[in-house]
């Protein structure tokens, strides 16, 4: 009786997430289809910010160059590449023959034109920081600087130069990044505000071309037999199936009317490890809780410290949070390998924190705060979500038992959650960082000005940030990162909880796709056996 039970539930889950995500089952042999946890706002690599948007774009452009398997770039849109000495201007080679999947050439003067775009202030770019390395990029997207003066300009229609600011070891990984892609300038200019919003006319350069998008409900997608590479793309179709809810993707999954997609609910690890669904790629960030430095009692170093040092991490990671995480004892997260040198950045830096319970004890003794000086009223601010609220009434049992510490929690709507926290509208916050680009300055940047929302500011560390950037030495640059993060803790600005993974569930006959850190899915590769 409980079998039939359990196969009734499940049927009935499964035909209310066919009606709540309007999918249906796969129609292709050789098609694999990933449910997406959102609906993507537009698919315009220049303006998309998240990874449903990201990872959907993955399949549909090509930038100068595609990370492989290894997140390392590889030659894409450009078969090769030329480096001046002193790291500064770099020539792409554009391939021959390339194409939009309408057959319209793609030319050095469609990148050119691109990442511009990116920079004009009239577009207004969320991701126009990216391209602040290159040279009169900032200054243009601040009004200070004309286009034609910015450092990219198309020889001819095969050769770009670009001109950097300082010498930018990472530029090439940057080149794959989504706000890197070309864009037609024909079609977006003929259609600003809609090309990227229906697949209606919509011009793709990757693996995969669009042919229809039921908004809310699924995008799918076919073989663009115009990519240049399209001999090594062994799918005919992708489909896409939408749904944020975490239980309707899962049961999707389960019942095969799709074949992948991320963050199964934490209490289904165990049973679905079993059935051999659950998966873990490697991601390459950190959740942590940041301090406005300047909100009392936290403007005093000595409490912030006695809050960070005062936290159980495995035991928040075994009992709560799971999904393989590892506890994060820095800034800067495992698993970027420099090319020249071969080592790790985090296995060089080591832990830069310790849980200390009579150590943070003391320290908030000498701030003054003890049974008759309590502590003022402390507040944890985070973005409504089940996790963040348990890791929240984690953190807020663990500073009761350790440090006598009574704080309240808050909640608030994601929007309105950033607005506070860019505002310094609270005192201590929960945060997460996913890397942009796989280099530490992508997280060392984030605490580098006075505009970060810990609202913190140290000329050292903000020199040695400058120093990282200007020097083409790779060993002085990482040293220079390296003295920074330390000085990040030596203020203890944050207090890092752990380093994220990316659970997913697949089927096991889908093979071939690889997991970025950055958290996208590449399925140029990918195929059913």
């Amino acid at each position: 009786m409980k079998k039939w039970k359990y196969i009734l539930a499940v049927l009935g889950m499964t035909v209310a997430a066919g009606i709540l995500g309007g999918c249906s089952m796969v129609q292709h042999p050789d098609t694999i289809s990933y449910v997406l946890e959102a609906e993507p706002s537009r698919l315009d690599p220049a303006m998309t910010t998240t990874l449903p948007e990201n990872n959907t774009e993955l399949q549909l452009f090509e930038g100068l160059t595609r990370l492989d398997d290894n997140n390392i770039p590889q030659p894409a849109l450009a078969s090769s590449w030329d480096i001046s000495p002193d790291g500064k201007t770099y020539t792409f080679h554009l391939r021959e023959g390339i194409c939009w999947s309408d057959g319209t050439p793609i030319t050095a003067q469609d990148i050119e034109y691109s990442w511009k775009r990116v920079m004009d202030p009239d577009v207004a770019s969320e991701n126009s920081y990216m391209m602040f390395c290159i040279d009169k990029g900032e200054d243009y997207f601040n009004k200070k600087a004309s286009a034609d003066e910015v450092g990219v300009k198309a020889i001819d229609a095969r050769t770009l130069q670009v001109r950097l600011q300082n010498p930018t070891a990472y530029f090439l990984n940057l080149t794959a990044n989504h706000c890197y892609y070309p864009v037609p300038e024909n079609v977006v200019k003929a259609h600003p505000d809609t090309w990227a919003s229906d697949a209606a006319g919509m011009v793709c350069s990757g693996p995969y071309k669009i042919t229809k998008w039921i908004h809310s409900s699924e995008i799918d997608m076919v073989r663009n037999e115009a990519y240049w590479d399209a001999d090594a793309v062994k799918l005919s179709h992708i489909e896409f199936p939408i749904s944020d809810s975490q239980a309707t993707r899962l049961t999707l999954v389960e019942s095969n009317q799709a074949n992948m997609t991320v963050e199964p609910p934490p209490s289904d690890q165990t049973r679905l490890e079993k059935m051999g669904l659950y998966k873990i790629a490697p991601y390459l960030g950190a959740y942590y809780y940041v301090f406005n430095v300047k909100a009392k009692p936290f403007d005093d170093v000595r409490v912030r410290k006695a809050f960070a040092m005062s936290i159980q991490r495995q035991e928040l990671i075994r009992y709560i949070v799971r999904g393989q995480k590892q506890a994060a004892y820095a800034w800067v997260p495992p698993g970027i390998i420099d090319e020249k040198t071969g080592t790790d950045f985090r296995a060089d830096g080591g832990n830069l924190i310790t849980e200390d319970v009579p150590q943070a004890q003391q320290l908030l003794n000498e701030a003054g705060y003890d049974a008759t000086h309590p502590l003022p009223e402390i507040t944890v601010l985070f973005n409504t979500n089940e996790m963040h609220k348990a890791v929240a009434e984690a953190m807020q049992s663990m500073w009761k038992a350790n440090l006598g510490v009574t704080v309240s929690l808050m909640n608030q709507e994601s929007k309105v959650f950033m607005a506070s926290r860019a505002k310094g509208d609270y005192q201590i916050a929960r945060a997460s960082w996913i890397a942009d680009y796989n280099d530490p300055m992508s997280f060392m940047e984030v605490f580098s000005d006075e505009e970060n929302d810990a609202q913190y500011h140290n000329e050292r560390y903000n020199e040695l940030i400058k120093k990282a950037k200007a020097t083409n030495d790779e060993v002085q640059r990482l040293q220079y990162l390296h003295e920074a993060e330390q000085i990040l803790f030596d203020d203890c600005v944050i207090i890092p909880i752990y380093y994220t993974t990316q659970p997913y569930v697949a089927q096991p006959y889908i093979h071939g796709y690889s997991w970025s850190p950055l958290g996208l899915v590449d399925f140029k590769h990918a195929y059913i056996e």
